[in-house]
């Protein structure tokens, strides 16, 4: 790692020692300066909320874009506590879990297990959580900022987690660890690059949605569950939620398995609908080139 990355993983392990409940107000203020100072991520808050709000199909109900900007801050400073703790303090952070009987029986019947976690809460505890039961992959995006990658690869370093690249050779790994019975968690939200992904509804409006997990569902027979932890009022700790796929979700019809993957995620964000990741273009690649951007100034 370059100097300027080892003093930001030393300022996130000093970071580490301080109570949750201060970390989540510091990040409480994080997010009222992107409020006040209307950052980009109010911005595209704000746009997606309209976008919602306009759609009486995506039955969300109000979301408050400041509350919003709030817990992203609170999830930007939190992984302090996640990173650079041993995994074991940080998983006494844990205050409840619910659908965990899903995932011991999905473990009992010796078949992989898909874990598809929104960027909802705090998906890095998530990670903590599975690993202590089984050794766990992870699939990941190298950030674009190419020195930030060792930080990532060191803060989240566990000798029960394989952090995998989504491309070629890492799709290989995936495709044996749940031949095998293992369990690989993806991150099932991201928008993929334009020609590598389907539309389908996501919260009634069409989204360019990943491919790679219906098809690793449907060529395995993997059991897929969508999970999450759920960051609980004035820094009390995270509640652990297991939920089953919708069904199709492994359909060789990319369409309908696609459409059941964002229903699925939907699920989840209708429990903790201000955690989730709205300062997000979700939106920003339409299915047909006269559909405006949504976030474009023009």
């Amino acid at each position: 790692m370059t100097w300027p990355i080892r003093l930001l993983y030393a300022l996130l392990w000093l970071a580490g020692f301080l109570p949750l409940r201060v970390l989540h107000g510091l990040g409480s203020l994080v997010g009222d300066f992107a409020w006040w100072a209307r950052l980009r991520e109010r911005r595209i808050t704000e746009i997606n909320v309209t976008l919602l709000e306009a759609r009486p199909e995506a039955d969300l109900g109000p979301i408050d874009a400041r509350a919003v900007l709030r817990e992203a801050g609170k999830s930007a400073l939190e992984v302090a506590r996640i990173w650079c703790a041993r995994p074991q303090r940080a998983l006494e952070l844990v205050r409840e879990v619910r659908g965990g009987d899903l995932f011991e029986q999905a473990l009992a019947s010796g078949n992989g297990i898909l874990i598809a976690a929104p960027h909802l809460g705090c998906w890095e505890l998530l990670s903590y959580w599975l690993a202590a039961r089984t050794p766990l992959a992870i699939v990941y995006r190298p950030p674009r900022n190419a020195d930030l990658e060792p930080l990532l690869i060191k803060a989240r370093g566990s000798s029960r987690i394989e952090q995998v690249r989504a491309e070629g050779a890492g799709v290989r790994t995936l495709y044996r660890r749940l031949a095998a019975g293992g369990v690989v968690g993806i991150l099932p939200d991201q928008q993929p690059r334009q020609g590598d992904g389907e539309f389908a509804p996501f919260f009634g409006i069409e989204a360019l949605t990943m491919v790679l997990l219906p098809r690793l569902a449907e060529r395995t027979g993997a059991t897929v569950l969508f999970a999450f932890a759920e960051r609980l009022p004035r820094g009390a700790g995270f509640r652990i939620h297991l939920q089953a796929a919708p069904p199709r979700i492994a359909d060789t019809d990319l369409k309908a398995a696609c459409t059941a993957l964002n229903k699925g995620v939907e699920q989840c964000v209708r429990i903790a609908p201000n955690q989730y990741q709205w300062h997000y273009k979700r939106y920003s690649i339409r299915p047909t080139s006269t559909d405006r951007n949504p976030y474009s100034r023009r």
